[in-house]
């Protein structure tokens, strides 16, 4: 009866959404996700402060067995992710949409309401199940939701093609988990997480954690299963690419957590830590160079999403490594280093595709040649993004540097106390060169965005959004700065769930990590006050001088003019060189002769697009042309063999029937 009333529960949603005015639509989906966000939200908070855990209700037996509905430490931090950034969008779509409100159907805004509700709602039941059939519904639901956001400009042939992709390849992971719950069931008798203890318990445990790992990983953007990230994100509206991105795919890191938690023996452990180490470790790397090589803002921050996930999966392999070597310093503190990063991604990559909303909105492009300047006419969107960027960076005050803090000294502690050294070299390295890259990636794009002089009409036209956006940007914002600057307080939110896959955990927590965050809390409050300092001397100093302001230097070029600034592909040129094995390049219009000294007026896009996707995407575009034509050799045009298919059809079912098939 719970999926029933659940059912009939979301229908009453859509249908008072499609009767709503236009106009009110979003307040009926910010009321119907809020008030599940807060009624969640109390026994999560509980369950975060002390409680162990909270049952909710009990559900029915099913094909898999009794399931429950219950709030543990790990739901409730990710009932808190997603609560907030669901609102934060929501409140966002309203000055994001209003310029389609005149454009869509009033069916067409009702039906991307409902799926946006449908989407996060979803989400929390996929965090609070207990597995088994009412997960994998929950999850069906998410991506069904998700894809029909994804549709949004659906008369569009590149969104109809990454929907597409999309659909098929979270299609591929459901199998893998359908296939790993039975596996679960086949052995046990029971189909939730659970059950898997005692699966664990045997000599299959590693090939049942990499049917997990796959079909996890399809939905978090893990390699090679990253291909539609960077297609979906650039399709779907800016505020639907901030909730999948910065929450949807950690749904992926959830389950993993959720599987890898069961795994008791130290040597499968080791296993299954070098896999999410290895498996990390390539999927950072491989989204940092590809979104350094971007010239499109929206798909540099799907692949900059990629190298996110990667990166908290080497924080997972390095706390797996430690635990299955009974160092559970090191264990601590990587995995504090994954849930704080996992937090923290949430906050600035949805904060970042609410910058490229906001610009996208005022230009109509996210190509990154397009613009130059916009600082002057979006100066808040242009502070709020520098914020994201500064934190995804991993610069001090904000909170990416504190998550990925606690991943360094977990690494370092680990080849302090020689425990595999080899490994922890490893992550040091990639984690560093991962760093690195990402400096360069958000350098260009901020940089090519918002700094420099306008290189189109569109950006001396553009002018600063509507408050309602510039006030859903301030809540991730808010977070960033408040991590930041207070870490020593943001790690108990994450205290109970590192307690509940470590029992000794609390103990490294509080007498090692939060000293450790105090430290960082107190240098970040001292460059804040030195740089406030530094402000007032610059500006008591330029009170008795006169400043004189006069044309950048051109190079020699005595009339320098907007042409002469730095492009996003000249940006990463030097990287490009390195990484022409990773792409495949799309060239649009045709690059300055050597010979011409006065270069007349030029057109020149080139596009880096993933090898790995056309890999990925040949298989099943050839699957549907074949299929396509198999289907259309049936359509004959003849009344008789149409009669025929549909006394065969019949007679399939009667004998179907016969054998107790259906």
């Amino acid at each position: 009866m719970f999926y029933l009333y659940l059912l009939i529960a979301l229908s009453l949603l859509i249908a008072l959404l499609f009767l709503t005015p236009i106009k009110h639509k979003v307040w009926v989906a910010l009321a119907a996700v809020a008030t599940t966000a807060f009624g969640l939200a109390i026994p999560a908070i509980g369950v975060l402060a002390g409680s162990r855990q909270v049952t909710l209700l009990h559900l029915p037996r099913t094909i898999f067995g009794a399931e429950t509905i219950t709030i543990d430490p790990l739901s409730a931090l990710f009932l808190i992710i997603i609560g907030i950034a669901g609102i934060a969008t929501i409140i966002y779509s309203r000055g994001y949409l209003a310029q389609y409100l005149t454009k869509k159907s009033s069916t067409h805004i009702s039906l991307h309401y409902s799926s946006l509700a449908i989407l996060i709602i979803s989400m929390m039941m996929v965090v609070i199940s207990s597995g088994g059939f009412s997960f994998l519904f929950a999850w069906e639901l998410m991506t069904i939701a998700s894809f029909i956001l994804i549709l949004f400009d659906a008369q569009r042939p590149e969104v109809q093609r990454a929907a597409l992709a999309y659909l098929i390849m979270m299609h591929i992971g459901f199998i893998f988990l359908v296939a790993g719950f039975v596996g679960i069931f086949s052995a046990t008798g029971m189909g939730t997480f659970d059950a898997l203890a005692i699966c664990f318990s045997g000599e299959k445990t590693i090939p049942l954690f990499i049917v997990f790992l796959i079909g996890f990983g399809m939905k978090a953007g893990l390699f090679p299963m990253h291909v539609w990230l960077p297609e979906a994100h650039p399709a779907a509206p800016s505020h639907v690419s901030a909730i999948m991105s910065g929450v949807m795919i950690k749904t992926g890191v959830y389950g993993v957590m959720r599987v890898l938690w069961y795994i008791a023996d130290n040597a499968q452990l080791h296993t299954a830590g070098v896999i999410l180490l290895t498996v990390g470790i390539i999927t950072g790397l491989w989204g940092v160079i590809l979104a350094t090589l971007q010239n499109d803002a929206k798909r540099l921050l799907a692949y900059s999403s990629i190298e996110n996930i990667g990166v908290i999966f080497i924080a997972l392999g390095m706390a797996t490594l430690g635990y299955a070597s009974g160092h559970h310093v090191m264990a601590t503190l990587a995995l504090c280093g994954a849930l704080m990063h996992t937090l923290n991604h949430s906050l600035f990559k949805s904060l970042l595709f609410f910058g490229a909303g906001n610009i996208y909105s005022q230009m109509h492009t996210t190509l990154l040649d397009r613009f130059g300047g916009v600082a002057k006419h979006m100066p808040v969107t242009a502070i709020l993004f520098f914020v994201a960027t500064a934190a995804i960076c991993a610069l001090p005050p904000f909170n990416g540097f504190v998550g990925e803090y606690l991943i360094y000294l977990g690494m370092l502690d680990g080849v302090r106390s020689d425990v595999g050294t080899l490994y922890c070299a490893a992550g040091i390295f990639s984690l560093a060169l991962i760093g690195g890259l990402v400096v360069m990636a958000f350098t260009k794009l901020y940089s090519t965005i918002f700094l420099g002089s306008p290189r189109h009409h569109h950006v001396a036209e553009s002018e600063e959004v509507d408050s309602c956006r510039i006030g859903a940007m301030a809540i991730p914002a808010a977070g960033i700065i408040l991590i930041g600057l207070f870490p020593q307080f943001a790690i108990n939110i994450i205290k109970s769930v590192a307690s509940q896959f470590y029992p000794a955990a609390e103990k490294t927590i509080d007498a090692y990590i939060i000293p450790n965050l105090e430290r960082i809390s107190l240098t970040a409050w001292l460059l804040i006050i030195v740089i406030g300092l530094i402000y007032l001397l610059k500006s008591r100093a330029q009170q008795s001088r006169t400043i004189e302001q006069g044309p950048t230097w051109g190079c020699g070029f005595t009339s320098p003019n907007i042409r002469m600034q730095y492009t996003g592909e000249s940006f990463s040129e030097g990287l490009e060189s390195i990484a022409t094995t990773l792409t495949q390049n799309t060239i649009e219009g045709r690059t300055v002769g050597k010979s011409e000294i006065f270069p007349s007026s030029h057109n020149y896009n080139i596009r880096h697009k993933d090898k790995i996707d056309r890999l990925f995407a040949a298989w099943w575009v050839e699957l549907l042309r074949i299929i396509n034509k198999r289907m259309m050799s049936l359509r004959t045009g003849k009344i008789n063999n149409y009669i025929l298919f549909a006394l065969l059809f019949l007679v399939a079912i009667f004998i179907l029937s016969i054998l107790n098939i259906i």
